[in-house]
């Protein structure tokens, strides 16, 4: 059973969008750059990065991107560049499916978040309530895989901060 159809039928059903491995270029000249070689797929050692429409994203339902660099070593077209910048221009969002939100304790998504971004405010009579911290949160995705309701999504900075 696919991963996507087993997410459906567990009642996992959001509507996901994910960046780009680090340092990949923008997508006006993305398409005109990669070959679809798939060698910055065999070359992660997260295994996260897959072929989408021939170009390369980040699938954080396995893991979180570690920003090792290996997918820029590998890239023989120049489509992703080694880079310095430890984050992705994206940002993680808890939505409504949380259930912390719903009233049931979980603190999942905090546990794996190495960045310390996401923190819980107390509420009286509730459970603590989960808040990601947008200037800490480097949109690796490691709060995204261990979510037991896939309440976390990622959208562009430029959404979150507006």
């Amino acid at each position: 059973m696919q991963p996507q159809r087993r997410s459906f039928l567990l009642g996992r059903v959001v509507s996901r969008t994910f960046p780009r491995p680090p340092g990949t270029l923008p997508e006006s000249v993305l398409a005109t750059q990669c070959d679809a070689c798939a060698r910055c797929v065999q070359a992660c050692p997260q295994q996260i990065i897959v072929l989408d429409n021939a170009l390369p994203r980040l699938d954080f339902t396995v893991a979180e991107c570690t920003f090792c660099g290996r997918c820029a070593e590998a890239c023989p077209t120049g489509a992703i560049v080694a880079t310095t910048e430890r984050r992705l221009p994206w940002r993680a969002a808890i939505g409504a499916a949380c259930l912390a939100i719903r009233g049931i304790e979980c603190r999942t998504c905090g546990e794996h978040c190495d960045a310390r971004a996401i923190r819980f405010l107390p509420v009286a009579g509730r459970p603590r309530l989960p808040e990601v911290n947008q200037e800490s949160c480097t949109g690796c995705g490691a709060c995204l895989a261990p979510c037991p309701t896939a309440a976390i999504e990622f959208n562009p900075m430029t959404e979150c901060t507006a």
